[in-house]
């Protein structure tokens, strides 16, 4: 963004009221995952009510996707804010999150009364439907970001480095290393300036948010053993501040906070992951389910709260931060190089996740490998939305446990 933009803003033309149920239509209706949902934003805002050119929107959309977070959300956050400035940002989050986490938190408080062959049965198919989502995932992020030998060997080194440093920290190493020898080729280009993205954001207001999210990523981890509250805020925290690639590339980092903590079991994490598959909203709606279920207090709608708010606010204090500085940092070809090796570490990442924990807990046996190989047909050859797929899962999941 050039310096005249940074100051002198656009003219807001509507109001939050608007902003609310434009979101809330898409809140409802975008399946998919976020490649799906920048789609739906584009039919419905670029193309249909025109609140921004084709230009503007191909710039936050490479702005978002270049930042770690999830995605779709940190483009409808800013979406909102050029339109209706704050109260537009927060109406757009709001409305676009909500009925998918209301969602998951209703399954979260319904699944454990789920009996019987039939109910223990679907369950299992939303494990089993994990297998195939994930591996769709690993098989279309390793085309996009590892097109070349050396970018695919950076996703097998970062499989290394997991295997030698498993959890968190080693998720941190393995992005590390991607993006140092990302830096080390320097195969980036630099981009020309567009000077496209228009948003109120003062450089005063993103220093703000920047000096917010590192103190935040910092005081956590020394908080976190003061009570089991903020243990929870620091998890998803770090979570949301670590994801590069948003979506499905937040499942190991959930699990490693989660799953590896005793807080909650493989099992029930991953029929959420495959709960969450079915519903329109962002994936990262699934953290709702986790804290309502988290082994200890707090959890239900408390958990939720806790969990949902903590791993999306990294990912937009981030947004805040670079706004007014896209422009120059986008044209740096070292800042593109880095950022290419970070993303075929990340492929490597959600790898790793598919074999420990989607594939170890979920896949028992012959049976439970051909319902999960039949899912990946449907989803990779036949192009079935991952929604009719999770149906198709745990109907099979049923039918499976009562022939047994």
């Amino acid at each position: 963004m050039s310096e005249q933009n940074t100051e002198h803003f656009p003219p807001r033309q509507g109001n939050a009221g608007e902003v609310f149920r434009a979101f809330l239509k898409l809140g409802l209706t975008s399946f998919g995952g976020p490649i799906a949902h920048l789609g739906y934003y584009r039919d419905e805002l670029v193309l249909r009510r025109r609140w921004l050119s084709e230009a503007a929107y191909a710039d936050l959309v490479a702005l978002c996707q270049f930042l770690p977070g999830p995605g779709s959300s940190q483009v409808g956050f800013s979406l909102g804010l050029m339109r209706a400035g704050w109260w537009g940002a927060l109406a757009a989050f709001v409305a676009f999150t909500l009925p998918s986490a209301l969602i998951l938190l209703v399954f979260a408080t319904t699944a454990a009364q789920l009996g019987g062959p039939v109910g223990i049965g679907a369950l299992n198919g939303l494990k089993i439907v994990a297998v195939a989502i994930i591996a769709q995932a690993v098989w279309g992020m390793a085309r996009a970001l590892c097109p070349d030998p050396a970018r695919a060997s950076i996703a097998v080194g970062a499989v290394a480095v997991l295997a030698m440093l498993p959890g968190a920290f080693g998720m941190v190493a393995a992005i590390a290393f991607g993006a140092t020898l990302g830096l080390a080729l320097g195969r980036g280009v630099s981009t020309p300036v567009g000077g496209q993205v228009m948003v109120p954001v003062s450089r005063r207001v993103a220093l703000v948010a920047l000096v917010t999210f590192c103190a935040l990523l910092i005081a956590l981890p020394l908080l976190a053993g003061q009570s089991q509250s903020f243990a929870v805020i620091d998890a998803f925290y770090r979570a949301g501040a670590l994801v590069f690639g948003g979506g499905h590339v937040v499942l190991p980092l959930l699990e490693a906070e989660t799953v590896a903590r005793g807080w909650i079991s493989a099992e029930d994490f991953l029929a959420g992951y495959g709960a969450a598959q079915a519903i329109p909203g962002p994936l990262f709606t699934f953290s709702a389910y986790l804290g309502a279920v988290l082994g200890p207090e707090p959890n239900g709608l408390m958990g939720a709260a806790l969990a949902l708010t903590a791993i999306f606010l990294p990912g937009l204090l981030l947004l805040v931060a670079v706004l007014p500085f896209w422009d120059h940092f986008r044209s740096m070809a070292s800042a593109q190089s880095l950022m290419q090796g970070a993303n075929a570490a990340v492929v490597g990442v959600l790898g790793a996740a598919l074999y420990n924990p989607v594939f170890t807990s979920a896949i028992g046996d012959m049976r439970d490998f051909a319902l999960a190989l039949g899912c990946f047909v449907l989803l990779i050859t036949w192009k079935a939305p991952a929604w009719a797929v999770v149906i198709v899962a745990a109907t099979g999941g049923a039918g499976l446990a009562l022939l047994s």
